[in-house]
């Protein structure tokens, strides 16, 4: 048993049907006595139950079969792919539309039904006699309450079946009672009039008050469905960050497949600006691939054989050949994912707390509700009937625990969300509900102190050379780059209006530079190394270099034939707003720390400009 424990995996299974915390507990229950479970994590707002458990004693059958067996369904199989989550967005898009088209019929609906009710309809004098107006309201109300409404009817029936009761229970109750009532006042008004206001009877139809419930509960459920939408956008966008086909290499040829089927051990070929589909490890070529997407560093990361890539980060310059390491779930880009995922799914602890209550509500209002219509059914004025009806209907309604189940995980969905997509990620709810008592705030450098983007903020012409006819040289060969550094230095002659010369024979050095002819003349811009390839004397000029390099700054040697015109410091410059915001933070007790890979002289040049002191 020790050794089958070691196994135990964990999966996040998408539920339909649940619609207040009651389901979820339903649904708990039933997951936690499939054999071979360890633990289960409900979550309304995602819709998605989260099991930790051991393969070789449950398995997705298993979990679905249990499911279905406490009255809801697990959407998917447990190999879905991209086709499958997108058949899923597709699904819940068209729930929200169809929520959205029977909240309009209900609501139009209903309103005719109230002002039918007060005071008939006029313009229908002349061709009915008014005392057929219970019919006319009882005709209109029935699409509304069998087909707007029957959504509450399929569920909340349906979980009696299975000897449960949820949300649509009360509502399908509720509305039952207030519409079952009407119909039978107008049937017993129209053949036996002589009850009406005798025997506890009277008069007065309902129609419009089962209408009016329906479509203000329609309306409800149609904004939370469009508030779940918007909250898991984060992982969504997170999800459109992976390309959705690869180029494999198979019998001697490239082949395109789905990702889904890229297997570990292929060998893929990537091209310049495509996505890398899979993790894995260069086995031919050489590039600069852009990783900011997992690092925050804006300066593309250079991939020779042997380097380690990642799946959805993007290919800039060469192409190569990787072998896939990672594939599926095991990407680095899925664990985010599932990062995410996981703090979105659990639960604070005043979440159990409500989970506790709300899974007593239900049967507890229905309880209440019996009880209220017996003692009006004694004590109420007359007619009895009528009034006990009607306030079993108002407990039952009014005491919907929709909030009770749906308040806290929605919040805690939309919290790590959208820090999700500034790059904040949460452990789990417990720490999003810790976080008020941060006392230390420890910042990432590259993109969260700093702009993310490099930018030009040194030129050091030679003695008697011209800062101009330096940038405007140095721009016109990194014109045909596609490196960072080399559109940073094209960005300031633009921005400064400095008309940029024709380059000829460009060419890209990996690891040193890129060179050009203008005018005939050979125009090298790169790095030492370069300049010490071409037999250029730059030796005079390395200090100034490393002075930039040490204050966080990339050096660009700039040369013409065999002499130096300069040197161009490029660097990831530090937000307008950083100094501010770290103010801020120590104005309210934080201590702030900075934390980078890069070299202690850099990283203190930038924490002294952001006023961090650690």
């Amino acid at each position: 048993m020790a050794e089958a424990t070691k196994r135990v995996r964990r999966v996040n299974l998408p539920i339909r049907g649940m619609t207040c915390a009651a389901c979820v507990s339903h649904v708990r229950g039933a997951l936690e006595k499939v054999p071979g479970v360890s633990s289960v994590q409900v979550n309304l707002a995602t819709e998605r139950a989260a099991v930790q458990y051991i393969p070789d004693l449950a398995t997705w059958d298993d979990f679905r079969a249990a499911v279905a067996n406490a009255g809801y369904a697990v959407a998917g199989t447990a190999g879905g792919g991209l086709a499958e989550e997108e058949q899923e967005r597709l699904a819940k898009t068209e729930e929200i539309r169809a929520l959205g088209r029977k909240t309009i019929f209900a609501a139009g609906i209903a309103v005719l039904l109230f002002l039918g009710s007060f005071g008939g309809f006029p313009w229908v004098d002349g061709l009915m006699d008014r005392a057929f107006y219970p019919f006319l309201l009882w005709m209109l109300a029935t699409p509304v309450q069998f087909w707007a409404g029957s959504m509450f009817y399929s569920s909340g029936f349906g979980s009696l079946r299975h000897g449960t009761a949820n949300m649509h229970t009360l509502v399908a109750m509720g509305t039952s009672v207030a519409y079952g009532y009407s119909v039978a006042i107008t049937l017993i008004a129209e053949f036996r009039p002589s009850l009406v206001d005798v025997e506890g009877f009277g008069a007065e139809v309902f129609f419009d008050t089962a209408a009016l419930i329906i479509a203000f509960i329609l309306l409800g459920r149609f904004l939370e469905a469009r508030a779940r939408g918007r909250t898991s956008e984060s992982i969504r966008r997170l999800m459109d960050l992976r390309p959705s086909t690869a180029r494999v290499m198979r019998d001697g040829g490239e082949e395109e497949v789905p990702v889904d089927r890229v297997s570990l051990g292929d060998v893929l070929v990537v091209r310049p600006g495509e996505k890398l589909p899979v993790d894995g490890t260069v086995l031919q070529g050489y590039s600069s691939v852009d990783e900011s997407m997992l690092t925050g560093e804006s300066i593309p990361v250079e991939k020779t054989a042997g380097s380690p890539v990642y799946a959805a980060t993007i290919n800039t310059t060469g192409s190569f050949r990787f072998e896939a390491t990672k594939v599926g779930a095991d990407t680095a880009l899925a664990q985010i994912i599932k990062l995410v995922e996981d703090a979105q799914g659990s639960k604070a602890p005043i979440q159990r707390l409500a989970d506790v209550v709300a899974s007593y509500f239900v049967p507890t209002v229905m309880a209440v509700a019996a009880g209220a219509f017996i003692v009006w059914l004694f004590l109420g004025p007359t007619p009895a009937l009528t009034y006990a009806l009607m306030v079993m209907v108002a407990v039952l309604i009014i005491a919907c625990p929709c909030a009770l189940g749906l308040a806290t995980p929605t919040a805690i969905m939309v919290g790590t969300g959208r820090g999700a997509e500034r790059g904040v990620f949460f452990r789990d709810a417990e720490a999003l509900e810790r976080a008020h008592k941060v006392d230390v705030v420890m910042l990432d450098k590259t993109g969260t102190l700093t702009s993310g983007q490099p930018s030009v903020t040194d030129i050091a012409a030679v003695p008697g050379g011209d800062e101009d006819r330096l940038l405007q040289v140095a721009a016109s060969v990194e014109s045909g780059s596609e490196h960072p550094l080399g559109k940073a230095i094209v960005t300031e002659a633009q921005g400064r209006s400095i008309p940029l010369l024709e380059a000829t024979g460009f060419e890209a050095m990996p690891g040193l530079g890129v060179s050009a002819h203008l005018d005939g003349q050979r125009v090298a811009v790169g790095n030492m190394a370069l300049m010490e390839s071409l037999g250029v004397g730059a030796q005079e000029h390395q200090a100034h270099g490393v002075a930039l390099a040490e204050s966080g700054k990339t050096p660009m040697y700039v040369a013409v034939d065999d002499h130096m015109l300069g040197i161009i410091g490029v660097a990831d410059t530090l937000k307008p707003v950083s100094a501010q915001v770290v103010s801020q933070l120590r104005s309210m007790g934080l201590q702030v720390v900075m934390v980078t890979g890069d070299n202690r002289p850099t990283a203190e040049a930038v924490a002294a400009q952001a006023g961090v002191d650690q």
